[in-house]
């Protein structure tokens, strides 16, 4: 059994493109884990298997490699880069106890670096720079450097840095050692540092010692009295500030050639974080990372495939579990038992007897449990609240299905992805009757559209979705409606006469009896209240549903033999539409409560581009990290392409959240246009 102090949970982090999953698949082939190098360009690599991730190229899932090494027993998580699929990149560095930003060392810091920090930073997660790329053309280790020192804003300390020979990058300098590692093809060897490179040494090398004596007081003193710091010393200084989150490490090389990953995967074993160092901080219960103790776990992802069913991975808190042993869900407050448990390797699940403290594993078939739910043994039953935000979804559309059969299927597919991803939503609008998907942006429900066809067989079309328009009288009206029919036998007979009055924008609708006399009998009024209800599922204008009136039932007549419940309805229904006519009806649309968060330098181009679209700015204020946060209401009509144009607009960086308001009438100029629409769209229909 691998002790728990020797585990290491490493989540890779960062931009599209920076080499997160060459880097894992780098790691796994250095140490002779696979037998070749994947290549993203052609679909191999252990972690991008689905097909999705193949054809686009680029990891749109969080995805697991296990492996142990030298008594050490290694996670490697590789998180997608697009700002799309964050709810992965979320869940994964809240399991992982190392969070390793990869940087691209000719690009530097990109949107989404910051993004991707932020979240580590909230989670207070111990966190190193791995920049890749040296050997790229217009790499710049140096500028990348200092752009992360801007970004962190605590201790940012070189480990190692690039070996260059002219234009080529030789090999890779180590400030701890003070030694150059030397690469040829597959070779390495060590040499004593260039004349030229020592006082580049010796100036990263003073930054380490003085970001590490902050650690320990008695290295303090030593340095302060000008005693040498040896590199024991140093390592355990430099790993205390590491797990403590007080000192980021950079390392550096090239994923595709393999340069600098022997160096790295060194310095996460020395000084890297177990899952001993970083506890996960919960209210509602105590959850320390006890081998001895009770056992206790979180899901952190799921999947869902058509022929391998549901797999529940989980990272182990503490205590143990076994194949054969009961759980307990105290979100859900159901039990289940386990039958099988596995460590994950890419596409691949391996079979273990057990899981201990610090194990990332998968449990198959489990029934009644989701992301962020946590499992506890049933002697010792845990309930703890959610300890994680997803954004809200940015952008929706409407799914029309291709093959008109397959609806079933459809709807089972969207459900089972939405299961496994908390970002993505699925619902079904019964004014509108469509399907209506939810997600952070078009990529992410492109490639979930994608996971759709390729592991359920079915294709859907993509549409805009339908605003949930509503109908109401802007004045008080009258109306009367006699129904009369006589037919062989019995006839019909329903007369009313009815007030409708407008109400406060949000009261619905209010029914009121004021028949005095006996006009109408009382067992004909709920009859007259039905009719009127129906007849507020489709106004005048374009058969949208009537809100916020007020409706009097104050006359009538009716008939000793031919006055019917039926007939009372028809009436009513018949009255109702009269008084909407006389009531000077109007649209009313929803209005959005809309946060926009951007970079200072975007704010006005953004206000103006609210104002716009009918937008009323509320106000503004700066959050952390250089951001504004402008706070405005605006039409859900005019807010559906926001996100595309806000992600152009801001270079990708800027993001904003929503929510309903109220509805508001639709300024007269607009409302032609949509009443128009909708009759034809109704007529189509028929």
């Amino acid at each position: 059994m691998i002790a728990v102090e020797k585990k290491r949970v490493i989540a890779f982090i960062g931009h599209n493109g920076s080499g997160k999953t060459t880097l894992c698949e780098s790691i796994l082939f250095n140490n002779k884990i696979t037998e070749r190098m994947g290549s993203v360009d052609q679909g191999n690599t252990v972690m991008d298997f689905d097909p999705v991730e193949i054809e686009r190229k680029t990891s749109i899932n969080a995805s697991i490699a296990t492996f142990e090494k030298e008594g050490y027993r290694y996670f490697l998580i590789d998180t997608p880069g697009f700002s799309d699929f964050i709810g992965e990149v979320i869940l994964t560095t809240l399991v992982a106890d190392n969070v390793c930003s990869v940087l691209d060392s000719a690009s530097g810091v990109e949107v989404q670096t910051e993004k991707t920090w932020r979240i580590a930073q909230d989670y207070k997660k111990p966190m190193m720079i791995f920049v890749n790329g040296i050997d790229k053309e217009f790499s710049n280790f140096d500028k990348t450097v200092e752009q992360s020192k801007k970004l962190a804003k605590k201790n940012v300390a070189v480990i190692n840095f690039p070996l260059e020979e002219g234009l080529k990058v030789k090999g890779i300098v180590d400030v701890i050692s003070q030694k150059a590692y030397l690469y040829s093809g597959d070779k390495v060897s060590v040499s004593e540092i260039p004349s030229d490179l020592k006082e580049k040494v010796e100036k990263y090398r003073t930054e380490l010692i003085e970001a590490a004596v902050e650690q320990d007081e008695g290295l303090m003193e030593k340095y302060l009295s000008d005693q040498p710091i040896d590199n024991a010393d140093l390592l355990k200084a430099l790993s205390k500030g590491y797990r403590e989150n007080q000192i980021v490490p950079v390392f550096c090389g090239s994923a595709v050639k393999r340069m600098g990953i022997n160096e790295f995967m060194e310095g996460l074993q020395k000084f890297g974080a177990s899952p001993l160092d970083v506890p996960l901080k919960l209210e509602g219960a105590d959850i320390k990372p006890d081998v001895a103790g009770p056992f206790a776990a979180l899901i952190f992802k799921v999947t869902v495939d058509p022929f391998i069913g549901k797999l529940t991975y989980v990272k182990v808190l503490r205590g143990q579990i076994k194949a054969g042993d009961t759980i307990y869900n105290g979100t859900t407050q159901s039990s289940e038992r386990i039958n099988h448990l596995y460590v994950p390797f890419g596409k691949k699940q391996n079979e273990v007897p057990e899981l201990t403290v610090g194990d990332i594993g998968a449990v198959p078939k489990l029934k009644d449990s989701k992301v962020g739910d946590f499992l506890s043994d049933t002697a010792n039953q845990i309930s703890v609240k959610k300890i994680y935000q997803f954004p809200d979804p940015m952008i929706s559309k409407s799914v029309k299905a291709k093959n008109a059969a397959e609806i079933d299927k459809i709807t089972n597919g969207l459900t089972r992805l939405a299961e496994s991803d908390p970002t993505f939503h699925v619902e079904f609008n019964p004014e509108t009757s469509e399907i209506v998907i939810s997600g952070i942006g078009n990529v992410h429900l492109e490639a979930t559209l994608e996971k759709l066809k390729k592991n359920f067989g079915v294709e859907v079309e993509l549409g805009k979705p339908k605003i949930a328009y509503r109908e109401t009288i802007t004045k008080k009206s009258n109306a009367e409606y006699k129904h009369k029919k006589q037919t062989g036998g019995h006839g019909q007979y329903g007369h009313v006469k009815i007030e409708l009055e407008p109400l406060e924008r949000g009261k619905g609708f209010e029914f009121v009896d004021k028949i005095f006399g006996g006009a109408i009998p009382k067992n004909f009024i709920p009859s007259v209240e039905k009719g009127i209800r129906e007849a507020l599922k489709a106004g005048v204008l374009g058969g949208y549903p009537v809100d916020d009136v007020r409706v009097i039932l104050y006359d009538g007549s009716y008939h000793e033999v031919d006055s019917s419940d039926i007939a009372f309805q028809i009436a009513a229904i018949q009255a109702f539409k009269i008084g909407m006519q006389n009531g000077n009806p109007t649209l009313l649309e929803p209005i959005m409560s809309v946060e926009i968060y951007v970079p200072d330098r975007y704010a006005g181009d953004i206000m103006g581009d609210v104002n716009s679209m009918r937008g009323r700015i509320q106000g503004m204020e700066s959050v952390e990290n250089g951001y504004q946060v402008i706070k405005a209401e605006i039409p859900l009509a005019e807010v559906l392409d926001f996100s595309s144009k806000l992600n152009s607009m801001t270079s990708g960086q800027g993001y904003f959240t929503m929510k309903f308001s109220r509805y508001e009438e639709v300024p007269r100029n607009l409302q032609d246009k949509i009443i128009q629409e909708r009759k034809a769209e109704l007529a189509a229909n028929k």
